[in-house]
């Protein structure tokens, strides 16, 4: 028979050894949010009350794939651990003021790693941990859709024809993500907004929109950026372009996306990852501008000129 000592000794042991996982599986439950390779990006998201953001790659049926060419982007805009910002391409500081008390807009051409890791790019200090190019520049280098910045409007030509996406202002748990023509009727609702083109889901209804992009930008010119909104809440992004700075395999259900495949890949990340259904849908800048940023890697930058930038940030952790 084992001596009582012994015995306890060994039980003293087990219970440390039991004590210190616990202590790491708690004390790791905040970086859940941001950590690609956990639970909270392999399992429903909505299981997940603290879910806030996770990238991964994905085929075109939104099958996680390591090798994938669609670089993706979900999180749930209510999440308390998130904050949300627009930078545009400007000669000076974001939201700065002439004399006269007006924002002044002297516009510059800026490329993506640039809009991402400026000064203009900071929140209360901190550079972003994502973020996906956004809308079209004109001859001037000025954006031609709605962009607000927290609440600051640097808009063109077309604000009010061209469908915006964004995030609103608000306690956290009260954010929604929009999508849709012109300024919303709730201003507050007009806080941080990103100009595109190419509305392809509207009320939850998809439509392949090859003919209204026309030749060049449906069959030729086809590495996309876009973003996408379900009805439960959360928004996806997504960037596909064969010259991504990661690694990818090309075969017939992993390649370049056509209009007509954007509901396939995108009703996929979403019912894989129990986001609910696609109800908005719309492309941002493709051709020479998609770029998609996480966690101090450019997966995906153009060579081209960008009108503005949609930039999330992880807030820091309260005490």
């Amino acid at each position: 028979m084992m001596p009582k000592p012994y015995f306890l000794h060994i039980q003293k042991i087990i219970f440390l050894f039991l004590s210190t996982i616990a202590f790491y599986f708690l004390a790791g439950c905040e970086y859940l949010e941001f950590n690609e390779s956990s639970e909270a990006s392999q399992t429903c998201p909505r299981e997940n009350s603290k879910f806030s953001l996770a990238f991964f790659k994905t085929n075109n049926q939104g099958d996680k794939d390591a090798k994938g060419i669609n670089h993706v982007i979900i999180f749930n805009p209510k999440s308390e651990a998130l904050d949300f910002k627009v930078n545009v391409g400007l000669s000076h500081k974001l939201y700065a003021k002439d004399n006269q008390g007006k924002v002044r807009q002297e516009y510059v051409p800026k490329f993506f790693y640039e809009l991402v890791s400026n000064e203009n790019a900071k929140l209360n200090g901190q550079l972003p941990i994502a973020a996906i190019n956004a809308d079209y520049i004109d001859t001037n280098n000025k954006p031609q859709g709605l962009n607000i910045s927290r609440g600051i409007e640097y808009s063109g030509d077309f604000k009010n024809k061209r469908s915006s996406f964004g995030i609103s202002a608000a306690k956290a748990k009260q954010r929604q993500a929009t999508l849709q023509v012109g300024r919303r009727k709730d201003n507050i609702l007009n806080y941080n907004l990103v100009g595109g083109n190419g509305r392809f889901y509207r009320n939850g209804k998809f439509k392949d929109i090859c003919q209204d992009l026309g030749e060049l930008a449906c069959k030729q010119a086809i590495n996309r950026s876009m973003v996408a909104i379900t009805d439960k809440g959360y928004v996806i992004l997504l960037v596909n372009d064969m010259k991504a700075n990661s690694e990818i395999q090309v075969s017939q259900l992993n390649q370049e996306l056509l209009p007509d495949m954007f509901d396939d890949v995108l009703e996929g990340i979403a019912h894989k990852n129990c986001l609910g259904k696609i109800q908005e849908g719309m492309l941002f800048d493709g051709g020479m501008s998609p770029g998609l940023y996480y966690d101090n890697k450019m997966y995906v930058e153009n060579p081209g000129p960008i009108g503005s930038v949609f930039l999330i940030y992880k807030k820091p952790l309260k005490n």
